[in-house]
């Protein structure tokens, strides 16, 4: 399997080459139409004496094969072409009018027969509750005459580009078996032009095309049909890509959902892996997106690994679109940047049953390590992996975002929507773990205003919100530092097991240590020093400033690399938090994930455990227990 391709300049250089590119579309054009219901029915039909249904706002956009057209538009693909049939109807008028307002050549568009309804899907709300849909040319059938005039327009398409995507959606659109026939033809004849097929019914029936597949499809395709709710692992998914690559001759691109995407062409099988979002999502038109990405980097000259890299970067933009079937524009793709967020292992992280071992301990190996190891610094989180001062901080905070969601309503909201606001809470905090609070009060205004409790002026800023916050885990963590300075309690009863032990050894050993931790900088500060370790990372202290654009874990380590001009090998991290272990394993540094039990101060927490493999963790530690045998696994001398 190909390696992750590490060249951080690769981005750009893909949305420049996209500007030149020429791409078509050839396939099912929808239209999605929104028709927003006034509720008040009290006006009754004088025919029917039935209460009339007035239309406050009507809202068009494009689906099918126009929303994979919206998204080449947006990714800036220099020419785009739009090949199909529409009816000679007002939605097919609208649908023109979106498409060349967006500067997309739609000579290939026909309306050439006269019993063909435009493809529409139209959803009346009633507030945020859809209706019943109504759906237009669910009765279109394809005449011999029209099969004819779109070949030669499709013809014409492939001579003028160079990618044409096959888009099959409908299984009464333009994509008929009859109508693949001609395709095939055509593909054959333009050697010069590369054709993506992205076929939800009839993938079977394409020849000499790259396949655009989801994992149930590729399934199906090879015969092995799984049902929907079937997980397709990822051994299963490398094995569907490489069959119907031979199978084919063809790149074969199989979508997995959040678990990334798969492609098997000549250079061999690469995995790409699925990233990380905190935010709610909406799949729909994510695929979309995947095949125009992919497109877009085939038809100016890009390989098909970073063809499968934008598609996944492109598709986690969309999906945190809700309501919509967004498009991904490089603007949005550069802030997420060449090296994004990635979940690592999923399969692994979910079944402790595949764990493996370091033979005689508890310490779990992930991934094998380089042979050298030289390790000359180290990073640690603070708190749950040094310290448990803060033992219990999520307890605090649950409280707190749910009354801050449910605002007004806290007293006497229902048991559906109390228990769906703290569901969700418990979600956020679990994937937030470990980020500044700053961030997670970002996410908290967000879910706010989801659930719609609180009216706008109302809902605080992040400043307001971590200050509610703070100021009962202050008071929590005050009166645990006091009784440390009064001696009513030691700090060993808020050390993980053995953890000052480990610090003391790497010390010693001549290894610089350092603290990143996303509580504010004065906090963290005072409670090192309450803890008794301060001395050991000397001026290396490094907390939250403040500024939610400031991550000190993603600063210290920029800091610790580029000043020492280290390797992989000479870094290591120890964290319980997905962010110090995602941000050293984006710089091939070593990384002990700590899955720490913070209440017994030792042994597996399992939730942790699935956290950190997801985030990128090399080694998984309960505790600090077997020290001799994870410093020798590490390389330290004078263990």
């Amino acid at each position: 399997m190909s390696t992750q391709n590490t060249n951080n300049n690769w981005l750009e250089t893909c949305l420049a080459a996209i500007t030149k590119a020429r791409v078509s579309v050839f396939g099912d054009f929808c239209l999605d139409a929104y028709w927003i219901i006034d509720p008040d029915d009290t006006e009754l039909s004088v025919e029917t004496n039935l209460p009339v249904r007035r239309v406050r706002e009507q809202r068009y956009s494009l689906g099918g094969a126009g929303n994979v057209i919206d998204n080449l538009v947006a990714l800036g693909v220099g020419t785009v072409q739009a090949g199909g049939l529409i009816g000679d109807d007002l939605f097919g008028r609208q649908m023109v009018e979106q498409l060349e307002h967006l500067n997309v050549n739609c000579q290939g568009l026909l309306r050439c027969q006269q019993d063909w309804q435009t493809l529409v899907y139209a959803k009346p709300c009633i507030g945020q509750a859809e209706q019943n849909r109504i759906d237009f040319g669910g009765f279109n059938a394809l005449a011999a005459e029209t099969i004819e005039a779109l070949a030669q327009k499709l013809d014409r398409m492939a001579g003028q580009s160079d990618v044409v995507i096959l888009n099959q959606q409908i299984p009464g659109g333009v994509s008929t078996a009859e109508m693949i026939v001609k395709i095939n033809e055509i593909v054959a004849s333009h050697s010069n032009c590369k054709f993506i097929a992205d076929s939800r019914h009839r993938a079977q029936l394409y020849r000499g095309c790259l396949l655009k597949l989801n994992s149930h499809e590729a399934a199906k395709l090879a015969g092995q049909p799984r049902p929907l709710d079937e997980r397709i692992t990822a051994e299963l998914a490398n094995d569907l890509a490489t069959m119907l690559f031979k199978r084919v001759g063809r790149a074969v691109f199989i979508t997995r959902g959040e678990n990334g995407l798969i492609v098997a062409d000549h250079a061999g099988l690469h995995e790409e892996p699925g990233i990380q979002i905190i935010e709610r999502t909406d799949p729909v038109g994510a695929g979309d997106t995947v095949v125009a990405a992919i497109s877009a980097v085939m038809a100016s000259g890009g390989d098909c690994t970073s063809a499968a890299k934008l598609g996944n970067i492109a598709a986690a933009i969309t999906v945190r679109k809700l309501q919509t079937t967004g498009t991904a524009s490089p603007d949005e793709i550069l802030q997420v940047g060449p090296n994004p967020d990635y979940i690592h292992l999923p399969e692994l992280a979910d079944d402790p049953r595949q764990a493996r071992y370091l033979d005689g301990t508890e310490i779990e190996l992930i991934r094998r390590l380089p042979h050298e190891l030289d390790i000359r610094h180290a990073i640690f989180d603070h708190d749950g992996t040094i310290s448990t001062l803060r033992q219990g901080w999520e307890q605090i905070m649950v409280p707190m975002m749910v009354r801050a969601i449910l605002g007004p309503l806290y007293e006497d909201a229902d048991e559906a929507l109390y228990h769906k606001v703290v569901d969700t809470v418990g979600i956020f905090i679990d994937k937030t773990t470990g980020v500044q609070t700053l961030v997670q009060m970002q996410g908290l205004i967000k879910l706010v205003r989801q659930f719609g409790c609180v009216p706008e002026d109302e809902i605080m800023d992040i400043h307001g919100y971590k200050a509610v916050y703070n100021h009962e885990l202050l008071a929590m963590v005050r009166k645990r530092v006091e009784k440390l300075r009064k001696c009513e309690l030691d700090t060993s009863d808020f050390l993980m097991k053995n953890a000052q032990l480990l610090l003391e050894r790497l010390h010693a050993a001549g290894v610089k240590l350092y603290l990143a931790s996303g509580t504010d900088q004065t906090d963290v500060l005072a409670e090192v020093q309450a803890m008794g370790y301060a001395h050991l990372f000397e001026d290396r202290i490094f907390g939250a400033v403040g500024d939610v654009t400031v991550e000190a874990k993603k600063v210290v380590l920029e800091r610790i690399i580029r000043q020492h001009n280290l390797k992989g090998s000479q870094l290591v991290t120890f964290g319980d938090g997905p962010v110090e272990i995602r941000e050293t394993k984006k710089r091939s540094g070593i990384t002990v994930g700590v899955a720490s039990d913070e209440v017994r101060r030792f042994g597996p927490n399992p939730v942790k455990r699935a956290r950190l493999i997801r985030a990128g963790a090399d080694i998984i530690v309960g505790d600090f227990t077997q020290l001799r045998q994870l410093l020798v696994l590490l390389g330290i001398k004078g263990n």
